[in-house]
């Protein structure tokens, strides 16, 4: 006997849908929370993904909108949620420098040391774009300073390859 199996294909969007996907990731691009609110009011889901699998929070929060991703934190958005290159909203952020943020995701459950099948903890962005105030934030929070990627590489092992130096030091002072 053979097994089948029947694939389902996604229906397509019409203009108008793609036009009216395309103004919300705008909306929290660019950090409107009042118009994004009633939107989610009205049942927008909070997790809807662009084509590159960037979620809302992590437009929002990516680009520096914290009233925005405030909001969405309020009505659910996965802290978690990765994007199509395996990074959380909190790796995106951290790679920013937005302290604010930073707090703001943490104060959601953003786990310090998220990292999807594939990517890189927050930590190990810190320490490879010599992150020095990101790191003592992410430290103190609690992160794994030995924590490991797929490939068996840490926070240190990142900040040498990219000549990091202070977060070398900085690393090597908390081992």
């Amino acid at each position: 006997m053979t097994e089948h199996t029947q694939s389902i294909d996604k229906p397509a969007l019409d203009d108008d849908a793609l036009a009216f996907a395309q103004k919300v990731f705008d909306l929290a691009r660019n950090g409107q929370t009042d118009a994004l609110r009633p939107l989610l009011d009205a049942g927008l889901p909070v997790d809807i993904l662009t084509s590159s699998g960037d979620s809302l929070l992590m437009l929002a929060s990516y680009h520096g909108h914290e009233a925005a991703s405030r909001l969405l934190l309020e009505r659910g958005a996965d802290p978690e949620l990765a994007n199509g290159r395996a990074q959380t909203p909190l790796a995106g952020v951290v790679f920013k420098g937005d302290t604010a943020i930073v707090r703001l995701l943490l104060s959601f459950n953003a786990a310090v040391d998220g990292r999807p099948e594939g990517g890189k903890t927050p930590l190990m962005y810190a320490a490879m774009f010599d992150r020095t105030d990101m790191l003592e934030l992410l430290l103190d929070a609690g992160a794994q300073i030995d924590a490991r990627d797929d490939d068996q590489r840490g926070a240190l092992d990142y900040a040498n390859a990219m000549g990091a130096k202070a977060a070398i030091a900085l690393l090597e002072a908390r081992l």
